[in-house]
């Protein structure tokens, strides 16, 4: 059985994007932060790991980029999850009772409209939306709430008090899943790949780059900048760009290797909207 590290904890989102990417035949490798996650990896803990890498509300998960650079992990898919928050506490209970609520920053982000319509609950930041839903289960905290998916609830016998109260309903996260070797797929599988390169601080670096994608009739579907933190003012660039023709991509990236520094394969994967 595949050993799948996830951050958070079963009934979390990631716990779902693995029973979805892969099957239920898995163990699941339980890691309360992204560190803890690429460590499992590299101690061979887990074969792969489940990390979340963008929302389309809140954006890019930034230091995750890193993470993945830093410890040359290897993409080897990724998969789309549509965002559904629920909130949830011990049973019998409804809204005005519930003085205190307890999530992921970026849970109580992305439902702060409706906290609004109930000011006399306190939000309070924790580390994992499921964790947090287990806690109040284990202690039978009355009065206090969870933000978490729906399966938390079915898992830790909670009952849900307010369906679907995220303020964009059509919010979704994307998660790539990483491994430490390079992933065996095939060429007539593969059409998107994430790219990490440098450039020189000079007029029009960047757009020399981006004009060989265009000519290449590579899609750029995403690009994110990081500074070098050991040289100040340089950045490093990376890039996710998705193409119908592998040799189109191979002729790129035989170009950007050439113009640009540092150049990285992060990983070349079959797109999960495809």
């Amino acid at each position: 059985m595949k050993k799948i590290a996830i951050q958070g904890i079963e009934g979390s989102n990631h716990h779902i994007v693995a029973t979805q990417f892969f099957d239920k035949q898995i163990l699941l490798k339980e890691c309360l932060s992204f560190d803890v996650l690429v460590d499992s990896l590299l101690t061979n803990e887990s074969d792969q790991a489940i990390m979340a890498i963008e929302n389309t509300i809140a954006g890019s998960i930034i230091p995750n980029y890193a993470l993945i650079d830093k410890n040359n992990l290897h993409i080897s898919g990724e998969y789309y999850l549509p965002i559904h928050h629920h909130l949830m506490a011990l049973p019998n209970q409804n809204i005005n009772e519930i003085t205190e609520v307890c999530s992921h920053p970026m849970a109580l982000l992305q439902c702060k409209e409706f906290f609004k319509q109930h000011k006399h609950i306190k939000l309070v930041e924790d580390v994992d939306t499921a964790e947090i839903a287990k806690r109040i289960s284990e202690k039978q905290l009355k009065g206090v709430a969870a933000i978490a998916p729906k399966i938390a609830a079915d898992i830790f016998n909670l009952e849900v008090i307010e369906d679907e109260i995220q303020t964009i309903k059509n919010n979704a996260t994307r998660f790539v899943i990483l491994q430490t070797s390079k992933p065996a797929n095939g060429i007539e599988s593969i059409n998107k790949a994430s790219l990490k390169f440098e450039l020189d601080h000079k007029r029009g670096s960047l757009a020399a780059v981006l004009n060989v994608m265009s000519d290449c009739k590579l899609n750029l579907t995403k690009i994110q900048s990081l500074p070098k933190i050991e040289t100040p003012w340089k950045y490093s660039f990376f890039v996710d760009v998705t193409f119908d023709s592998y040799e189109d991509y191979k002729k790129a990236k035989a170009i950007i290797e050439i113009m640009a520094t540092d150049f990285k394969i992060l990983g070349e994967y079959k797109n999960g909207r495809s």
